[in-house]
């Protein structure tokens, strides 16, 4: 048979031979390396027989795909180790997340660190047997008696729900599992690996399900890569939102409010007035109109709109008034489509362009929330542009401009994905077509780079979504453009054309920040909490030495509050080196020192974060300096 490699070469191999064979035509050393292989689409474990003549590629733990197989592999030696030493531990599932793996396990006891050095323990016996993922192939009706006569009720569920008639079953040192597979070749492939913790997480994310004990971990093909793998998770940790959110008093969850709903603290306050005030600033230069909607509605205009239908899940239990149902708002949509509806448009006043920084309410399972990042009240930087079909595509591209100047400001990259239609989608193909075809168009005379999401767009329309990389290189859900000629259709909106006929017009939903609680969040790990000058809460602190100072200071203050500086006082009776570390402890970009010297000379004595001490400075040139940062909104 004949094998082609993605470079076009092919090699001929016997008939019967695997995909091992295959990677050990090209080399030795890369057969090494190799974890798995495809075909088309099809995963296939490299012991497997190759079917025949077939183009095949290699996974190698330099693919995203190789890394996930890999990973998932470490999350199946783990479950064998944790079996061997809680024998009673009921196993749920163990996939690979994007930094790792991790699986659930239902025991009686909640791990422990003790316990999770055990497991570790055991995993390196594991590896060390060098044992194989051995794959069978059964009926679904032999593993649900497999998994009933091993007491394992979360296999049978999940083997319960599977529409083939056949599955597939990995055995690893003792394990069995329920898995589509590939795996690695064995268990000596793992050269590094750590579990990192370990916390509950209940049943398929629902709080009426039971609470399992999730184990996270991750794994690496040598100790290098381990180790700096550790060194940019105590990075990650460094910069976790939750925890500089409450150091640095920027917003708090309260239990007796709500899980989810975010209480914005004066200074977070003040980060998120500035971005919405700059936020407004630019959308007003570029022809958007500001417009607010209400917090409820009728059911009826979510019935029109399809989320009843759609969207009813992430919705919460409508409320009765005057006897008609009426429900929290989980879309700024409606409320804009009935502003543009208000009167009739002509043709020459499109393209309409209509912005909010729009509150909604949107359920999320209490298993799901994260701090600022996963939350069920938020507030987004929503726009919905009502245009021509003939405008749509200079609209998203100019949607598209305007992401990449606003992202820049903030220090961003980003990574497009073009989302196409979901099974779960309103209206007729060739609507869907001709949206999408429009997408592609803008992406393409914006030379923005992309890569297709298949079927992950909403329900009426197809979307580009901007994911963000930060100074750590994760990618952070931002932006998101939608060409939507569904709910044009459902709502019957329509602009009087050049010959005087009624056409529909083409809807455009975009956010360019998303929503202000994840934007922020996201930031305040983008920046480690030490924000710009232009974002930060506290701009300045000024610090006389001795109350010989306080008044100057005290007049210092207010001269620089009065032209919109951020600044505070600190005339405490302690020690300035305190006064300063205290400062740099809140991240604030400029500490502002007053002795006796610094007043007869109407200076101060001005110190920056992270580049220290910068010598005596005079009052108006220290406010002219924030000032231009303020202005041109300068990245440390």
């Amino acid at each position: 048979m004949t094998v082609t490699y993605p470079d076009g070469s092919t090699v001929q191999l016997k008939k019967g031979s695997t995909f091992l064979d295959a990677a050990i035509a090209i080399s030795e050393g890369f057969a090494r390396k190799v974890l798995a292989a495809k075909i088309n689409h099809e995963f296939y474990d490299l012991n497997r027989q190759i079917p025949g003549d077939a183009s095949v590629t290699f996974m190698t733990f330099d693919d995203e795909a190789g890394r996930k197989l890999y990973w998932h592999s470490t999350a199946h030696v783990m479950a064998a180790a944790v079996k061997r030493l809680f024998p009673d531990a009921k196993v749920a599932i163990g996939p690979a997340i994007d930094e790792g793996f991790y699986y659930d396990f239902d025991v009686e006891k909640p791990f422990t660190e003790e316990d999770l050095e055990k497991i570790e323990a055991e995993m390196k016996a594991v590896v060390n047997e060098d044992s194989v993922f051995e794959r069978e192939d059964i009926s679904r009706k032999d593993a649900l008696k497999l998994f009933t006569d091993m007491k394992e009720p979360y296999k049978i569920e999940l083997a319960g729900e599977l529409e083939d008639k056949n599955v597939s079953l990995y055995r690893l040192a003792g394990f069995t599992d329920l898995c589509r597979g590939p795996h690695i070749p064995s268990s000596g492939k793992i050269k590094a690996f750590k579990l990192l913790s370990s916390a509950g997480a209940y049943w398929r994310g629902d709080e009426k399900n039971r609470m399992l004990q999730r184990i996270y971990g991750i794994s690496f093909p040598d100790k290098k890569m381990l180790k700096e793998r550790l060194e940019w998770l105590e990075e990650v940790k460094k910069r976790d939102h939750r925890i500089l959110g409450a150091k640095l008093e920027l917003y708090s969850v309260d239990e007796e409010t709500g899980a989810g709903l975010i209480l914005w603290h004066p200074k977070g306050s003040i980060i998120r007035e500035t971005i919405e005030n700059y936020w407004r600033e630019e959308h007003r230069k570029r022809g958007y109109e500001l417009v607010f909607t209400p917090h409820i509605a009728s059911e009826r205009v979510y019935q029109r709109s399809g989320h009843l239908e759609n969207y009813a899940e992430n919705m919460y239990s409508p409320m009765d008034i005057d006897g008609t149902p009426y429900y929290v708002k989980p879309m700024n949509c409606p409320g804009h489509i009935k502003i543009f509806q208000s009167k009739m448009r002509s043709y020459r006043d499109l393209p309409i362009r209509l912005c909010e920084l729009g509150t909604v309410y949107r359920y999320e399972r209490s298993g799901v929330l994260h701090g600022m990042l996963r939350v069920r009240g938020f507030t987004q930087d929503d726009s919905h542009i009502f245009c021509t079909p003939e405008q749509a595509v200079d609209e998203v591209i100019g949607v598209l401009n305007f992401v990449v100047e606003l992202m820049g400001i903030f220090g961003y990259t980003f990574k497009a994905y073009l989302s196409t239609r979901p099974e779960k989608s309103l209206g007729d193909e060739q609507s869907w077509e001709s949206a999408t075809t429009a997408l592609k168009e803008a992406l393409k005379r914006t030379n923005v780079e992309y890569e297709l999401d298949p079927g992950e767009g909403v329900f009426y329309g197809p979307k580009i979504d901007i994911k963000l990389r930060d100074v750590l290189g994760r990618l952070w859900q931002g932006p998101t453009i939608q060409v939507d000629f569904n709910l044009a259709n459902r709502f019957d909106i329509n602009y009087i054309g050049k010959d005087g006929s009624e056409h529909r017009v083409v809807m455009i939903h975009r956010v360019v920040l998303g929503s202000m609680e994840r934007f922020i969040g996201g930031l305040i790990e983008h920046y480690a909490g030490a924000f710009p000058v232009w974002l930060a809460p506290v701009q300045a602190v000024v610090m006389p030495l001795t109350d010989a100072q306080r008044d100057f200071a005290v007049s210092l203050v207010d001269k620089m509050r009065l032209v919109g500086l951020r600044v505070d006082l600190d005339d405490r009776n302690e020690k300035i080196n305190r006064k300063i570390r205290d400062a740099e402890e809140m991240k604030v970009p400029y500490m502002l020192i007053l002795g006796k010297r610094e007043i007869e000379t109407d200076t101060v004595s001005l110190r920056k974060r992270r580049d220290g001490d910068l010598g005596a400075v005079p009052v108006e040139d220290i406010i002219e300096r924030i000032r231009v940062e303020n202005k041109e909104k300068t990245r440390d």
